[in-house]
């Protein structure tokens, strides 16, 4: 497996472990990465640290040609707000675990221009399934469904 996608799982596990939904992402520039989260909405009471968000806020301000020259990896299919951070700093190029648990705006990325690689994970698929299946009502708050 990939390093990348290693290190975006382990920050699933650790948001998991710390109670809330497990979806981790990191932001990756020339090999190494500038920053690790994962869904802290649970922990901080935050409506907007999603995996994909705690990632890049802990990246830190970059400056535009860092970001344009970024992967980044998600264990989960980016929702329409991490996506729109996506396309706000114009970051090429998504690596996604699975998108069977949640699809997100995968279309809207590939539209714009980014590229974007669903590995369908099995550590990814089934890290969603069981805490879907053991926390249905923390997964449909954050989801909105």
């Amino acid at each position: 497996m990939d390093e990348f996608m290693q290190a975006a799982i382990e920050e699933a596990q650790q948001g998991l472990r710390e109670g809330g939904i497990p979806i981790g992402s990191v932001l990756v520039h020339k090999g190494k990465i500038l920053g690790r989260g994962h869904n802290r909405r649970v922990q901080a009471g935050s409506v907007v640290l999603h995996g994909e968000m705690d990632a890049l806020e802990h990246a830190g301000r970059q400056p535009a040609s860092v970001y344009r020259d970024c992967t980044l990896y998600t264990t989960l299919s980016p929702c329409p707000m991490c996506s729109g951070a996506i396309l706000l700093y114009g970051i090429p190029r998504v690596v996604i675990g699975e998108n069977q648990s949640f699809l997100g705006e995968e279309a809207l990325l590939r539209l714009r221009g980014v590229q974007v690689e669903v590995l369908q994970d099995s550590t990814c698929i089934a890290l969603m399934a069981r805490f879907m299946a053991d926390s249905p009502e923390l997964w449909n708050e954050d989801i909105g469904e």
